[in-house]
């Protein structure tokens, strides 16, 4: 009796220090956090209803198809990205050969372009209709009996338009993972005798396994949350079937159920991830930051490595670029009209609005972390980073739902009490968007900025504050002038992000109001490919520049090699 006494005495006295420290920062931290994660805790809450007639329909007739072709097309494109990537990484990272300093940055390309857009270029490319096939038949004079084409049209179609736009993220790990490994063990590998291939599948591989691991389950997540791919398509996914039911059929409880659906899928690889991370560890021996050699590739085998990271580049970037310049070209007479521009206006200016906003909030949370690093703000901030990992048709449904109670009791109590209709304050309108917006992608900045934070030492906090400074004269005087490159960093990582976002802005966009993406995915499917060119080209014209900077942090984060024969 008396340790369990003591034991209660001891939580009692623990939670009165917590609840006594806790400070302004510390509830606008959690307040944040809490509001962020609503649209995922709205959808778990909506899917513990009682199933309807809708869900039974589902459950026995499309969810297997819709768990099947969601399943194959994670496995799929995680293998893809693996086998596009790693290859990739381990050239640029290790070997010279021609190009090497172009590819290092090159690679990460297909990261500006949306994957619909590449599944809309290569539909018109490969269709029966598309100048390839025409070609075909006009070179030897065949009919369709004559010939067989792989459908593009297909899940097939789909994990490989998927893998060739994502495998940047495997890419961008696996390099980092190479580029940090230690010299001593693959000096060790080579003095006893193993050759480049047995050194790749020995020693270099195995130490980035938890880099590899983390990239395809990002990816596997990218590809559990496209919807315009699968949709144009005509894969059934999770994606596409909550769209459906929720604008097809209605049915708000249903499409929350197949969302918690869907959220499990993600959860079960981020539980994976985080599993194996903790239980792959290594570590370095010697000094890390010696320039270690670099292996100069002679003969065909450096043309050879040329062409290995060519190919990804010319299929995930370059073709599709390509393809959309030509139809643009054709098509910009007719469609780069006033409507265009007021597309581009809005677009542009959503995007900018989203991204400031979303900057602010991951600042606050990031610094929030930094003042106040308590197991509760930590637990905030973590659970409010998962926003990232959470496809964009869940992300608005769970903000449709409570903004539309909202809506409908502020209705109630004006009809009650005044005798007049509010009408929609919330439910479609901007604030929704954003709202959206920010729970999707505050990680991306909140990832930045603590980056940055981390790099800035604890001393100079405590100078400032010798001096006077609260903690919010710290953040703008000290933090904000050193975290510059890291907020511009983020804004445009955000930028580009909210731009290419098509299910959400579908969902949520207000009546009459159109964005790049929205209307490259109407004309688009409305078959008239080459006319959503300008508007696709525009998204990718955005994201490239992001791109760009991204690769060059990355290249000056690491140490460089030495090229020797």
């Amino acid at each position: 009796m008396e340790v369990d006494i003591t034991r209660f005495q001891l939580l009692s006295r623990w939670k009165r220090g917590v609840w006594a420290r806790a400070d302004r920062w510390t509830w606008l931290v959690v307040g944040v956090a809490l509001a962020l994660a609503l649209p995922v805790l709205t959808v778990f809450a909506t899917a513990l209803q009682p199933a309807g007639p809708v869900w039974r329909h589902l459950a026995a007739t499309v969810l297997a198809d819709y768990v099947r072709d969601s399943v194959l097309l994670m496995l799929g494109v995680g293998v893809g990205a693996l086998l596009i990537g790693v290859p990739a990484a381990w050239l640029t990272s290790i070997h010279e050969f021609p190009g090497r300093r172009w590819f290092e940055w090159a690679l990460l390309l297909p990261m500006a372009i949306p994957a619909y857009i590449v599944a809309y270029t290569y539909t018109g490319l490969l269709d029966f209709a598309g100048p390839l096939q025409t070609a075909l038949r006009d070179w030897f004079h065949w009919t369709r009996r004559d010939y067989w084409f792989p459908e593009v049209r297909s899940l097939p179609g789909a994990v490989a338009m998927l893998a060739l736009v994502l495998y940047p993220y495997v890419y961008l790990l696996a390099r980092a993972a190479f580029l940090d490994q230690s010299v001593a063990v693959l000096e060790v590998s080579r003095t006893l005798g193993a050759g480049p291939w047995r050194r790749f599948f020995a020693v270099s591989l195995p130490m980035a396994r938890p880099a590899l691991i983390a990239g395809v389950s990002l990816v596997q997540m990218e590809a559990l949350a496209d919807y315009g791919t699968v949709q144009y398509f005509g894969v059934g996914t999770f994606t596409t079937g909550i769209f459906r039911v929720w604008h097809g059929m209605g049915d708000s409880a249903a499409a929350a159920q197949l969302a918690a659906l869907l959220l499990l899928f993600v959860f079960t690889l981020l539980a994976f991830e985080r599993l194996s991370r903790r239980r792959a560890r290594f570590h370095h021996t010697g000094n890390r930051r010696q320039r270690p050699t670099r292996i100069a590739l002679r003969g065909k085998r450096r043309w050879l490595a040329t062409v290995v990271c060519l190919l990804p580049l010319l299929f995930g970037f370059l073709i599709p670029a390509g393809q959309l310049t030509i139809w643009a070209a054709r098509t910009a007479p007719h469609m780069l009209d006033g409507r265009f521009l007021r597309l581009l206006t809005s677009s542009l200016s959503l995007a900018l609005g989203a991204a400031l906003l979303i900057l602010a909030l991951a600042l606050l949370l990031g610094y929030g972390r930094r003042l106040r690093p308590w197991p509760l703000t930590r637990l905030a901030v973590r659970y409010a980073g998962l926003g990232y990992a959470v496809p964009g048709t869940v992300i608005a449904i769970g903000v449709m739902l409570p903004f539309a109670a909202l809506d409908r009791g502020l209705d109630g109590w004006a009809r009650h009490w005044f005798g007049v209709s509010t009408g929609l304050l919330l439910s479609g309108t901007l604030a929704a968007l954003l709202f959206a917006y920010c729970a999707r992608f505050l990680p991306v900045a909140l990832h930045s900025i603590e980056a940055g934070l981390a790099r800035i030492r604890p001393s100079m906090d405590d100078a400032a504050r010798s001096l006077g400074s609260g903690p919010r004269a710290v953040l703008w005087r000290v933090h904000v002038p050193m975290l510059r490159g890291s907020l511009l960093t983020a804004v445009l990582l955000v930028f580009v992000d909210v731009l290419k976002e098509l299910p959400a802005t579908l969902i949520l966009r207000p009546f009459n109001f159109n964005t790049l993406a929205v209307r490259a995915y109407e004309l688009a499917s409305d078959e008239r490919l080459a006319d959503s060119a300008p508007f696709a080209l525009a998204i990718v014209l955005a994201g490239i520049g992001p791109v760009i900077l991204l690769s060059r942090a990355m290249g000056r984060s690491r140490p460089g090699y030495d090229a020797v024969p």
